[in-house]
């Protein structure tokens, strides 16, 4: 005895093939909303006593971004970034970015938010260009591929020498005393801007700065892509 199988009827599949290329920016503004500003909630949460949800939050996230605190923003303290001794004294008197990961705030402190600057820069600065690529996206042309290895070329550079320099420990590469920066501008801003990762610092800034940069040429180079696709459908 035979079982028909069935099989979607085609006019129904090219009526929601055709709604996906109608709607694919929408789509994406809310998927990709989502898993961008749902780490805003987790300090968010933990403020108002819901410590389970937001632990959950943080330990998801936390296969996605190293989520050191010394390179996080904080929600509800009384600094918005706290340096590597304000928050070996908080936690642990450590240099193991294994545990130093795991502080994840208190009442004083405020909590950390569970996206690094780096990553908050880079992946919510997708969302925010593809909603202002959205009114001109008749005028924006594609990126070359030269053109977004340029873009990509800041961020690479930063990450790779930051790796490098944690190599030596936590608080303890070159990257932490930018003592060849104090050279290059002979000395002229304050140690606050030479040392550590701290808010305002040349590290906070440059990984703030190049996400910014990449997350403007994956928008540039892929969106104007994708319109041009799926128009044509």
């Amino acid at each position: 005895m035979s079982t028909a199988i069935s099989r979607p009827h085609p006019r129904k599949t090219q009526a929601i093939g055709a709604w996906l290329s109608s709607h694919w920016f929408q789509i994406f503004l809310v998927i990709y909303g989502i898993w961008v500003f749902v780490p805003f909630l987790a300090p968010f949460f933990m403020y108002v006593g819901w410590d389970g949800t937001g632990k959950a939050i943080y330990f998801v996230y936390s296969f996605f971004c190293h989520q050191l605190p010394e390179r996080s923003f904080f929600l509800f303290g009384w600094k918005s970034m706290y340096t590597l001794v304000e928050i070996q004294a908080a936690w642990q008197d450590t240099l193991n970015p294994m545990i130093l990961r795991q502080f994840i705030g208190n009442e004083n402190m405020g909590w950390k938010i569970a996206w690094s600057d780096r990553m908050i820069s880079f992946y919510t600065s997708i969302w925010l260009f593809s909603v202002a690529w959205s009114p001109l996206r008749q005028k924006i042309k594609s990126l070359s591929w030269w053109s977004f290895a340029l873009f990509l070329l800041p961020i690479a550079l930063d990450g790779i020498t930051h790796t490098i320099s944690d190599f030596a420990g936590i608080g303890q590469g070159f990257r932490d005393t930018n003592q060849w920066l104090t050279l290059l501008t002979n000395n002229s801003f304050s140690a606050d801007f030479y040392i550590g990762d701290a808010l305002g610092s040349f590290n906070s800034l440059m990984r703030i700065v190049t996400g910014l940069l990449a997350g403007l040429g994956i928008v540039w180079l892929v969106f104007p892509s994708l319109e041009e696709s799926f128009g044509k459908k």
